[in-house]
């Protein structure tokens, strides 16, 4: 069943989707809700079980987020619209593209990665062994700690080639020092059609750490892909 999930709407104009991380809340985005809304409907969504937004009973999986992802546009009447992720949020909108292309306008990922083996390994090994730790834990805390690190350990798994079927613009942005390797940001670039490659200085977290230069990128590539953008407004 459905759930609703918890969101922040500021501005008008086309409708922009913004998807945070692992353990986090919309409120990551602060600095891209100010500026994006300048001239977008911005909506800053809390995955479900994180933020304000209910848990429901289904397994957390990225599938799961996807589609819960299909069913926030459905209530919300969006028909399309641009998505932004960051981390977990680009592997859901990744996944969400992938599965329901014709909903996505413009794609934007930040930090994502095609599987576990994308995390620098200093990075994922205190996940794995946080993740086995709790996991013998059944207390509610240790319970939810380990759903959250069981979605690092355990996902996501997408295959390259399948990013050859993505033909919206797609914009793939990480840090510098991102705990993604670079090599695995550079391949999913190079594994879509025509994707645009941007590595700005900073680790994972630059659009909340280094805003001015994040949004500016960001900005650019929609006013690049402008022509072909979605004229719709939100409902």
């Amino acid at each position: 069943m459905d759930i609703e999930l918890f969101y922040n709407k500021q501005g008008s104009g086309p409708p922009l989707l913004l998807l945070h991380g692992n353990g986090e809340d919309g409120t990551y985005f602060v600095h891209q809700i100010a500026e994006f809304s300048k001239d977008f409907t911005v909506y800053a969504i809390d995955t479900r079980g994180h933020g304000k937004s209910p848990r429901g009973a289904v397994p957390f999986t990225i599938s799961q987020f996807a589609d819960d992802l299909l069913a926030f546009l459905d209530q919300q009447g969006l028909n399309q619209a641009d998505i932004l992720g960051f981390s977990d949020g680009g592997n859901i909108a990744l996944t969400f593209a992938l599965r329901y292309p014709a909903r996505v306008n413009r794609l934007i990922l930040n930090g994502a990665n095609l599987d576990p083996k994308g995390v620098k390994m200093l990075v994922q090994l205190p996940v794995v062994l946080g993740y086995h730790f709790a996991s013998l834990f059944k207390t509610p805390k240790a319970k939810a700690n380990a759903e959250l690190l069981g979605l690092m350990v355990n996902e996501p798994h997408i295959d390259p080639a399948e990013l050859q079927a993505l033909t919206m613009p797609v914009l793939v942005i990480a840090g510098t020092k991102d705990m993604i390797q670079e090599r695995h940001t550079r391949l999913i670039a190079a594994s879509i059609p025509n994707a645009r490659l941007a590595l700005i200085p900073g680790d994972h977290f630059i659009a909340n750490k280094e805003p001015a230069a994040f949004n500016r990128t960001v900005r650019t590539f929609f006013n690049e892909t402008a022509p072909a953008a979605s004229k719709e407004e939100s409902p």
